[in-house]
């Protein structure tokens, strides 16, 4: 069978999937079937507890549910609070969030030493693992690379099956620190045999904040600003963590029930978050915003921009989805928390690197969006820019590639993904197995000289 037979053959029978397969949409309804596990008006299914994070996007007023200004909290803390803690002394915030996240309370001085040694000294590779693993048939898809790393990493762990919570935190502290390590060198490997450019291998610095080492791994003169880092710093704790129904982190609990390892469970999760609907937000709404800037000639003209915002809607510009991208969230109605955290340090990034003028487009886009998306659209609550709507701009501000974007996601997320590995194993002993409700029919059998 040549290649020709076989794309003939998969084009005929997904045509014979769709048709055969297909669901009556009012079925859901009828057996009250909550597709995608969240309700009519976006609310999600109850399926567990967590301590470890909280997001709020309503008050009860009157015995009634009323939209509020969207509040995140890690562990019991304001992410306000925490982020202004460590800006207002200048300070990076990604391994003390991390110390709360995964140890549920703030460490002082003494503690977080010892657990940025600890980071530091779990940021080992195996030997010749950059050359013999990653090296390896580098792809463009990096999101890929990170996850057979992951999955290859597990050959190289002699307690690879143990569930004891020291040995899982073991490995979900390596994991965490060499994260970095192995989504750059899976990019560097990826441009040098795929786009034929210089290879650089660098090694982190143990002196260096987690952020700090990002870009010193990824900058072929390892040089950056102490804004960037800053940045990037406040970037990878506003995405640390976000609830246990995001898409990702429910992947983490499921597969963690089933008495899966570390390595199978993180691997999971980084699969569930590459998905566009997921991760990789961010990547359209730049794709987004360069599609703008060649249809819209002066982009400080109101009126051109928002006639070209009606055009996305209406099915007629970029994509054609109707979506306009970093507008909107699951959760989220009046504002995303992280976003209006975000939104400073980005003003701070753009003045530096003199992109004060798309940030002032950006800024326009978030004002006009949701009141186009209020008039053109049939939508059950209110619509807000979300914080993927200016990571992209940020990410393309530090100079780092697009395959990046998702994967820098996961270097943070990987910690959230962590505690919810850590208290799942804790609290529950029992399997997640969600009921599916047949609506099969019964057939007779017939042999086989018997079909047409």
């Amino acid at each position: 069978m040549v290649k020709s037979d076989i794309q003939d053959f998969t084009k005929k029978y997904a045509d014979k999937c769709i048709t055969e397969q297909q669901i009556e949409p009012e079925l859901y309804t009828e057996y009250g079937v909550k597709r995608g596990l969240r309700d009519k008006n976006g609310k999600g299914v109850l399926s567990g507890l967590t301590s470890i994070s909280l997001i709020k996007s309503s008050e009860e007023v009157d015995g009634r549910s009323v939209p509020c200004d969207g509040e995140l909290y890690y562990r019991g803390y304001n992410i306000f609070d925490l982020v202004n803690g460590f800006r207002t002394q200048n300070r990076f915030g990604f391994e003390e969030i991390a110390y709360l996240l995964l140890f549920d309370e703030l460490p002082d001085k003494a503690q977080l030493k010892e657990f940025t040694h600890v980071l530091n000294a779990s940021r080992k590779l195996p030997t010749n693992f950059t050359r013999d693993v990653i090296m390896k048939a580098p792809s463009g898809d990096i999101m890929n690379s990170l996850t057979k790393s992951v999955l290859t990493l597990a050959s190289y762990d002699n307690n690879v099956s143990d569930l004891s919570i020291d040995n899982v935190l073991r490995q979900c502290l390596m994991l965490i620190s060499v994260f970095p390590m192995l989504t750059v060198y899976g990019y560097q490997a990826y441009n040098h045999y795929e786009r034929d450019d210089s290879l650089y291998i660098h090694r982190p610095d143990n002196r260096l904040s987690f952020a700090e080492n990002i870009l010193r791994l990824l900058r072929p003169d390892k040089k950056f600003t102490d804004l960037e880092a800053k940045v990037l710093d406040a970037a990878l704790v506003l995405h640390m963590e976000h609830g246990g129904g995001n898409n990702s982190t429910f992947t983490t609990r499921v597969v963690t029930s089933s008495g899966s390892d570390t390595y199978s469970v993180i691997a999971a999760a980084l699969s569930s978050l590459k998905g566009p609907k997921h991760g990789g937000a961010n990547i359209k709404v730049i794709r987004m915003m360069d599609d703008l800037k060649q249809n819209v000639r002066d982009t400080k003209d109101e009126d051109a921009v928002r006639d070209y915002l009606r055009r996305i809607l209406h099915k007629e510009a970029f994509d054609r989805s109707g979506l306009i991208y970093g507008m909107g969230h699951a959760v989220y109605s009046i504002s995303d928390p992280r976003a209006r955290i975000f939104k400073h340090f980005v003003k701070q990034l753009a003045f530096e690197k003199n992109h004060m003028d798309e940030f002032e487009l950006y800024s326009m886009i978030e004002r006009m969006a949701p009141e186009e998306i209020s008039e053109n659209s049939h939508i059950y609550k209110g619509v807000s820019a979300n914080v993927d709507f200016y990571s992209g701009f940020v990410y393309r501000m530090l100079d780092i590639p697009v395959e990046l974007y998702t994967p820098i996601f996961a270097i943070a997320r990987i910690v959230g993904w962590s505690a919810h590995r850590i208290e799942e194993l804790i609290n529950v002993d029992k399997i997640i197995r969600p009921a599916y409700r047949s609506i099969m029919q019964y057939r007779d059998y017939e042999d086989i000289t018997s079909r047409d």
